[in-house]
């Protein structure tokens, strides 16, 4: 009442990023560096950071009930946790950290038409001299990629959402370590335009004990 009266605006609560493993935004971790050393020569990456500032905190609620969280660092990386059955650390099934590989405009409709019918799903999908396998094959001989929406949260309290096409490879990098390949079609509205890309990004599994959180 009195706030009316006096022209007092309400504070505008802003949406707040997700959070998990003590990851959040603004926050930083570090990863093992002994880990980092033995894995980078059969991985794609080259010169990965081991201390990582996280920019922005992506979400996606997955069709099966699941969940993805997404920590963009400054390394033009993210580490990525997925989630099954519910929001706590007991419901965690995957955690990899993934390097951004290239990131080409689709300029055309015709490009983004021909880039989700053939550009995204194949048996094979070849990448710096090595083949990565198609992790998701459907029944039948066509296995479409998977639809998905990330909401993205900034440190500046804005977020975004961008719709994705995405299909997943892998490759086995040695013995007893597999590198993925994560395939994605990416188009959000910018200043009443739709803008468009190709992702390719590399990832690798972390065990939750690899990870020190700096606060």
């Amino acid at each position: 009442m009195f706030s009316k009266l006096f022209g007092k605006k309400n504070k505008t609560t802003k949406p707040k990023a997700p959070e998990i493993m003590g990851l959040y935004l603004g926050g930083s971790f570090e990863l093992d560096p002994l880990k980092l050393r033995l894995l980078e020569p059969s991985l794609t990456i080259e010169k990965a950071a081991t201390h990582h500032f996280i920019q922005a905190v992506g979400e996606v609620n997955l069709d099966t009930g699941g969940k993805i969280l997404r920590f963009y660092t400054d390394d033009d990386a993210y580490l990525q946790v997925i989630l099954d059955g519910g929001d706590t650390e007991n419901h965690i099934t995957d955690v990899k950290l993934w390097y951004f590989y290239e990131t080409k405009t689709i300029g055309s409709e015709a490009q983004w038409k021909e880039t989700l019918a053939s550009g995204l799903s194949k048996p094979f999908y070849n990448l710096a001299g090595e083949s990565f396998n198609r992790v998701w094959d459907a029944v039948g001989e066509e296995s479409p990629p998977v639809a998905m929406t990330e909401k993205t949260y900034e440190e500046d309290g804005d977020t975004s959402e961008t719709d994705q096409f995405v299909m997943l490879y892998e490759r086995d990098a040695s013995d007893d370590e597999v590198e993925t390949l994560l395939v994605c079609a990416e188009e959000k509205v910018v200043n009443n335009n739709l803008d468009r890309c190709l992702v390719l990004s590399t990832g690798f599994n972390i065990g939750q004990a690899d990870i020190t959180i700096n606060g």
